[in-house]
């Protein structure tokens, strides 16, 4: 099938509605990723917003097979499926009195006992380099560290001071053990 023929057919598949949104973001993604020759270069942002627009309707398992697909341009998969950060999620499950080792878990992608341990941690350490990975502000840090783990006043000091003592390097050699300790279990 030419190139024109299959942006054609991908438009009449977007004008089936929210239950087809899967496969037209797949298809989309594998068009995007391997541009026939025979398509016009204009039509590729038309491809992205459509593409985009579908991402927002699919669901988690969907998007993260569409992550897999657009790997190979990372450009690509940050305007089609940008991150969602994770700082306010947190920060508002920490002040609705939410238990938090779930959604820092999910943030992780690591065990549910391992995020407690985290949040446990009165030296902060832990919690420091989450943090720092998560790419967390002081502000939502110290939200975290004071909300998290009811905890005194002083503990909260001392979770700070290690928040701004953590450096990005030191945080990503947390998270590789953390992620070696899930792998081992």
């Amino acid at each position: 099938m030419s190139g024109t023929q299959r942006l054609i057919n991908l438009l009449e598949l977007a004008n089936q509605g929210p239950a087809m949104r899967a496969a037209l973001a797949e298809e989309v993604a594998e068009l995007l990723t391997d541009w026939p020759a025979d398509c016009p270069l204009e039509m590729r942002s038309t491809c992205e917003a459509l593409l985009a627009r579908a991402a927002r309707e699919v669901d988690d398992d969907t998007r993260a097979r569409l992550r897999i697909r657009l790997y190979a341009d990372p450009a690509l998969s940050a305007r089609i499926l940008p991150r969602e950060a994770p700082g306010p999620a947190l920060v508002a499950a920490a002040r609705q009195g939410d238990a938090l080792a779930p959604h820092l878990a999910k943030a992780l992608g690591i065990p549910e006992s391992r995020a407690g341990e985290i949040l446990a941690d009165e030296s902060g350490h832990d919690l420091a380099a989450a943090a720092k990975i998560l790419g967390l502000s002081r502000a939502a840090f110290s939200t975290l560290a004071l909300l998290g783990a009811g905890i005194n006043l002083g503990a909260c000091y001392a979770r700070l001071d290690a928040f701004d003592a953590m450096s990005a390097v030191e945080a990503s050699r947390e998270l590789r053990r953390w992620n070696g300790e899930k792998h081992a279990a």
